[in-house]
């Protein structure tokens, strides 16, 4: 059996997985991510969003099994991961056309081989 459980293509589907992978590999080397200001009401809130954490933590250092304690720092950490990933811009870096089209190419022909591979093929 071969790829996908059908006869052949083994080697269409790494071939496969090899150009998508280098087409993902360039694409995603080109964007750029920043980070844009944490603001909360008008003002800069990253100090604000620690304070669950903080009493989260203080809670646990008195009662290592206190609900609330895990409930404010997991809460907390949650609040803060959000925070971050809610004020990032993502940029697609400056690239020629023809570096653009290269990279879709190179993934649109390795998703083709794959799928090709799924595909039952001929016993010679």
């Amino acid at each position: 059996m071969g790829a996908g459980g059908t006869p052949g293509g083994f080697i269409e589907f790494f071939l496969g997985v090899t150009l998508a992978g280098v087409g993902v590999f360039l694409l995603l080397n080109q964007v750029q991510v920043h980070t844009s200001f944490w603001r909360f009401g008008g003002i800069s809130g990253f100090g604000i969003s620690l304070i669950p954490l903080l009493i989260g933590v203080a809670f646990l250092f008195f009662n290592g099994r206190s609900i609330a304690g895990w409930v404010l720092t997991i809460g907390g950490l949650l609040f803060i991961l959000l925070g971050v990933l809610a004020n990032l811009d993502i940029y697609f870096g400056r690239t020629s056309l023809w570096n653009t089209l290269i990279m879709l190419v190179l993934i649109a022909a390795g998703a083709g081989l794959i799928f090709r591979s799924l595909k039952p093929h001929g016993t010679a």
